[in-house]
């Protein structure tokens, strides 16, 4: 019987993917938190984009279904459309397909809940708006009150960086 040279398939550390989250929206400042992330993404191995979209729940509309169920096809319709798009340009920059995560619920709860549950996610990056309104509610309360919840580190980048300077922080 011959002699098993190497190490097995269960004695191999598993080759951890990582996946850099953004949330999509239809802020501007978006674009600047994709490219960024796409841009690291293609530079590092085993390393791919997230993008969640984040359906906030319709009120429960107990004697009117039919309509609490076509409030939620159209959520869901402008998400796909949403995370079409956003695929589409992560493609473009990284050259890898994105991650995608469709959840329902309030933002910051299902956010949360979406990084604990997924160990692959490693950075959270979002767009700030750079407006005298401030960099949006998302960055706002994922920076204050809400810090201590995530797990992974908060990359804020700001929206109004152009593609050369996204490209050489990238």
């Amino acid at each position: 019987m011959a002699e098993e040279t190497g190490t097995s398939q269960e004695a191999r550390p598993r080759v951890r993917n990582r996946v850099f989250l953004c949330v999509v929206d239809d802020t501007e400042e978006l674009h600047a938190a994709l490219e960024f992330a796409a841009l690291r993404a293609k530079r590092l191995p085993n390393t791919r984009v997230g993008i969640a979209y984040v359906i906030d729940a319709p009120a429960d509309f107990q004697h009117w279904a039919a309509v609490g169920d076509l409030m939620r096809e159209e959520a869901r319709d402008e998400a796909e459309q949403n995370l079409l798009r956003a695929a589409s340009q992560v493609q473009r920059w990284s050259g890898k397909m994105p991650v995608v995560y469709v959840r329902e619920g309030p933002m910051i709860d299902e956010l949360i809940a979406l990084i604990q549950e997924d160990e692959d996610v490693a950075l959270l990056i979002l767009g700030a708006d750079v407006g005298p309104q401030g960099p949006g509610p998302l960055v706002s309360s994922l920076t204050g009150k809400q810090i201590g919840r995530l797990r992974v580190p908060l990359v804020i980048v700001p929206g109004n960086l152009s593609d050369e300077e996204l490209e050489s922080l990238a």
